[in-house]
């Protein structure tokens, strides 16, 4: 689906710049979430779409885009019963700011939802600081009437950005594997859905056992590895057409595949002579490049955003922890060294954290550390936390979290360690991966 802005963000007057911008400081300690209202959006002409009517697409746009930001742990969306004032289409673009000034509200997200003659629907969004009584961004979003959602989560990366600095997060999905029967049996599926957990479905019948799904940059390929025959391979999976291929033709187990920056290869481990490696694959040409070589257990690979360079775990030193090489195998060497093993590494959009399963007296915890190993610390504490994957813009890692019970499920917790959540799945669920926005 394709988005397109009608209305690029505003200049503000000069007089409005000389002001304080209202900004949520993302890099703060403990603080409160801003107050926001999100009223729901004007009809801009009452007219029907196959999705409804754009009355019921505003307020079901404005609730997308409140749940959105609450979710970032950043806003505090304010109670619609408290609103003093109905927003119709002059107070979209001349909001009453006295009134929402009284709901203590600092930013007011508003806007429209027109039905267009070929079908469509063109989102108009507004964001305002409600203090300064000036408007602070505003673009149009043009779509199918099945792509409301979509255009309300593109409003919120919008508000997201301006208000703190940032690029947003919410036009992104997740795949991950949903898991169901006793433990003896499970059965595994690939599943993808929204990353508010909307428009979920399964892509595999469960016939074959699946693991660590991870998307290719392009948002249209998924590497995974899947048990065919009883025996690990890895695979690709092309969403729309459902087709799924093995990749190469190797004699050996292959696993925990992940796609380079640029799409062209991947990385995996293949076992050989009971010794597991690291392994480029470059999917033109088929060719296969050894990267590591030592004894023990290479895997869990991860390239950095540039790259470069690629994370990953070992057992060469004798217990699970994390190394980092050069993109051709060149000087590997270990960064972490706290107490416990360490495993799952995941390099950051961002470039400047590496995500990992720390391992120790029986429980599993999420941390982070610098990719030269320093600054590390944990951001949970579970019985078992695992495989952690990042945001698009770096900002919130999600993970797998089990209990003594034999359930799980998907959370997720910022980088601060703060706004820890559960995402709502159908059934338990793991092994996830976050995409990058959508294009």
């Amino acid at each position: 689906m394709r988005l397109i802005p009608f209305m690029l963000a505003l200049s503000l007057p000069a007089a409005v710049l000389a002001q304080t911008p209202l900004r949520v400081d993302i890099n703060a300690g403990l603080m409160q979430p801003m107050p926001i209202a999100v009223p729901a959006f004007a009809p801009g002409n009452g007219g029907n779409t196959e999705a409804g009517t754009t009355t019921a697409l505003g307020e079901r746009a404005a609730q997308v885009i409140a749940n959105d930001l609450k979710s970032s742990g950043l806003f505090r969306p304010i109670d619609p019963a408290a609103y003093t004032t109905a927003v119709g289409l002059d107070e979209v673009v001349k909001p009453d700011f006295p009134a929402w000034r009284t709901v203590a509200a600092q930013a007011l997200v508003t806007g429209t939802v027109t039905a267009n003659a070929d079908g469509g629907i063109t989102l108009a969004c507004y964001a305002y600081d409600v203090f300064a009584g000036s408007e602070i961004a505003r673009q149009g979003f043009v779509t199918t009437a099945a792509g409301w959602r979509r255009a309300a989560h593109k409003c919120a990366d919008l508000v997201y950005a301006r208000l703190t600095g940032e690029s947003g997060y919410f036009d992104s999905r997740i795949v991950y594997v949903s898991e169901t029967g006793p433990r003896t049996k499970r059965i595994k599926r690939l599943a993808i859905m929204d990353q508010d957990g909307a428009g979920h479905r399964f892509l595999t019948s469960g016939q074959n056992l699946v693991l660590t799904p991870r998307f290719a940059p392009e948002q249209q390929t998924i590497t995974y590895m899947s048990f065919e025959n009883n025996r690990p391979r890895v695979w690709l999976y092309t969403l729309g057409s459902g087709r799924q291929e093995a990749v190469g033709q190797f004699a050996t187990m292959t696993f925990a595949p992940r796609f380079s920056p640029d799409g062209h290869n991947l990385v995996f481990s293949m076992s050989v002579g009971g010794n597991a490696d690291i392994y480029r694959f470059n999917l033109a040409t088929k060719q296969t490049t050894r990267l590591t070589t030592g004894a023990g257990i290479d895997t869990s690979p991860s390239y950095s955003p540039d790259g470069s360079q690629i994370v990953f775990e070992s057992d060469r030193g004798g217990s699970q922890q994390i190394y980092v090489m050069n993109a051709d195998g060149s000087n590997q060497h270990r960064i972490s060294f706290g107490e416990g093993r360490s495993a799952s590494p995941a390099w950051s959009p961002r470039g400047d954290y590496i995500a990992f399963t720390r391992i120790g007296a029986g429980r599993f915890g999420i941390g982070v550390m610098r990719p030269d190993g320093s600054s590390e610390r944990l951001l949970t504490n579970g019985y078992q936390d695992e495989s952690p994957t990042w945001s698009p813009n770096g900002r919130v890692i999600l993970f797998a979290r089990g209990d003594r019970g034999g359930r799980s499920g998907l959370w997720s917790v910022d980088i601060s360690g703060l706004n820890e959540r559960r995402l709502a799945t159908p059934l338990d669920a793991s092994d996830p991966a976050w995409s990058p926005l959508l294009p």
